[in-house]
């Protein structure tokens, strides 16, 4: 069963918490992160992204920015900014995007649920990423990054929570810039903590990550490398039961073709897809259909019957993809550490792809009809993994609010 805990959040000061809140670290490079945080020293992002407060074109994977974002983060406490609280807590954490409304559970998860496979993943992670958050962990000796976890609906689970927000007022709630209401409730009584956490260990076996697989696979490093530290043997999670989650689409784009000319790497698509010019950006609207941009234009590829498995791994089109275009034609084997491809989460839309093309960075982008959250449950219990970026889920957590310390 899944093991949860309360814990004492360092958050801001009510009156600061929408300039404190800044989207996570890994959907910002640096460029945009410094203008997102220009003009505003309460920002996050001065913590989770300190190399804007350094040189313009500064390894961001340096001591140096790591010390930086430890100075910081003591700035931030000594100047009264964020403030630890008192007793352990659960929070409540509620997201409403475009109307629609999703409210998890913000809580400290066990690191030998994670060696254990209580906490089961669908991804395997890039190493690169893995060492910056352990890096960035291990100096500032904190949890800023919120792990996002999904677990099949306890009703009993949803009443507590919807009881205590019915009950009582939040101690943040604003609209972000984006549009995106957040709204965190503070779960302070101990007949509630202690509900809650019975709840969990009696009725849900195992949560799923949902995003975070290298937050949570740092975190659980950095146990390993501090293990007579009780926090560190926790890391920080948000919990959502899976009837209120979306999952959109996680894009690919690729710097070249393999030495292959745009006119002969359509040729060779089509052994596995049915090809059809666009006159339209494409979102595919179901399994098995991708969108094509090359040379300045749109493309639908149908994946032809016998191209794939049925087993849950081989019927997913990121496995379609991998299997018949990316491993088969572009050489590209490894997508956890390949150069050659990036990913782009739906979120930013089909002119991100465009642009990213149209400017010469890239050579071809594809676009991806989403993963079902039942698709990820059933692959994550059979000991699966899907190709990495399988999965983009909005809206996203704000860092900042609620930091675990170790």
């Amino acid at each position: 069963m899944a093991v949860i805990k309360p814990f004492n959040a360092l958050r801001p000061q009510q009156q600061l918490s929408q300039q404190v809140a800044s989207r996570p670290y890994d959907v910002l490079n640096s460029e945009e992160a410094r203008t997102e945080a220009a003009g505003n020293p309460f920002s996050f992002l001065h913590i989770t992204k300190s190399e804007i407060d350094l040189p313009p074109g500064i390894d961001i994977h340096s001591q140096d920015v790591y010390d930086k974002a430890k100075e910081n983060l003591n700035q931030f406490i000594g100047n009264g900014i964020v403030f630890g609280e008192e007793h352990p807590c659960y929070y409540i954490y509620q997201l409403v995007m475009k109307g629609r409304s999703q409210t998890g559970l913000v809580c400290v998860s066990s690191v030998d649920d994670y060696f254990k496979d209580v906490i089961k993943k669908h991804e395997f992670t890039r190493p690169e990423k893995e060492k910056d958050r352990i890096d960035h962990m291990r100096t500032i000796r904190a949890q800023t990054g919120n792990v996002f976890l999904a677990y099949r609906d306890v009703d009993a689970v949803n009443r507590l929570i919807h009881d205590w927000q019915s009950d009582h007022q939040p101690v943040y709630n604003f609209t972000a810039a984006d549009g995106i209401q957040h709204a965190i409730w503070v779960v302070n009584e101990q007949s509630a903590i202690d509900a809650i956490t019975t709840e969990f260990a009696q009725n849900v076996p195992c949560t799923y990550i949902a995003d975070g697989h290298h937050r949570a696979a740092s975190a659980a490093k950095v146990s390993k490398a501090l293990p007579d530290s009780t926090d560190a043997g926790y890391f920080l999670t948000t919990i959502f039961p899976a009837s209120q989650l979306a999952i959109l689409d996680y894009n690919r784009v690729v710097k070249d073709l393999n030495g292959l000319t745009p006119a002969k790497f359509l040729g060779s698509l089509q052994d596995d897809f049915y090809i059809t010019h666009s006159p339209e950006a494409v979102k595919p609207s179901q399994l098995h259909e991708f969108g094509l941009y090359l040379d300045g234009k749109w493309y639908i590829l149908s994946s032809r019957k016998g191209t794939w498995t049925e087993d849950p791994i081989g019927v997913l089109d990121v496995t379609i993809l991998s299997h018949n275009i990316l491993d088969k034609i572009l050489d590209i084997k490894d997508q956890r550490t390949d150069k050659r491809i990036d990913f782009v989460g739906g979120i930013r839309g089909l002119k991100e792809l465009e642009k990213r093309v149209d400017s010469g960075e890239m050579k071809a982008a594809i676009s991806l009809y989403p993963v079902t959250i039942e698709q990820l449950f059933t692959i994550a219990d059979s000991g699966n993994v899907m190709p990495p970026k399988s999965t983009w889920f909005e809206p996203k957590l704000r860092d900042g609010l609620l930091t675990h310390l170790i």
